[in-house]
């Protein structure tokens, strides 16, 4: 219901079921077959931003920030005039799984939406994890990341507005992670 209502269209990794997606997490990280035919045929290749949500480790993070998350984020990127792919949900995915959604798609940038691990304040809090140019060589120093995106934390719409500026500097200076942070400095 909540995919429907925020217009995602709904994949899969290779992961069968819930109890898989927590004793294997590398399985997270691998898009299955029939996702990969699923979002050549929906997604438009070589979009500047490729948005993607991931249920992670909370589903209910997705469920409690994306309908605010998501269009702020939008509406950011289109304001500075960057393109935007078609947004979907990726269900038992990781962080890693980005990087074979970079390299399907050939983005500038992979933005994932993830639930993070249940705290002892909060199931709902989500994360933004952002790569330039994701594929297989991205190693986690290459991720720029947003955390505690909740109603207590980072309120969603501010997280949203927030990601579409630094997808600007990293559109700009042609990097995310550690390189993007040297880049600035510089």
């Amino acid at each position: 219901e909540c995919l429907a209502q925020n217009g995602l269209f709904r994949v899969q990794t290779v992961v069968k079921d819930k109890d898989e997606s927590l004793t294997k997490p590398e399985l997270g990280k691998k898009l299955s077959e029939d996702a990969k035919k699923t979002i050549a045929e929906k997604c438009v290749k070589g979009a500047q931003v490729q948005i993607i949500v991931v249920d992670g480790l909370s589903s209910t993070a997705i469920e409690a920030n994306i309908a605010d998350t998501v269009p702020a984020l939008v509406q950011g990127l289109k304001a500075e005039g960057i393109s935007v792919g078609t947004p979907f949900f990726i269900k038992y995915g990781r962080v890693g799984v980005m990087d074979d959604v970079g390299a399907l798609l050939n983005s500038d940038v992979v933005v994932e939406l993830v639930g993070e691990r249940p705290g002892l304040i909060t199931a709902e809090s989500m994360s933004s994890y952002m790569v330039y140019k994701a594929g297989e060589k991205t190693v986690e120093a290459d991720r720029t990341i947003i955390s505690n995106i909740h109603k207590g934390g980072t309120p969603p719409a501010e997280a949203g507005a927030h990601m579409a500026t630094v997808v600007k500097q990293m559109l700009a200076h042609k990097a995310s992670g550690v390189a993007l942070s040297e880049a600035m400095k510089g």
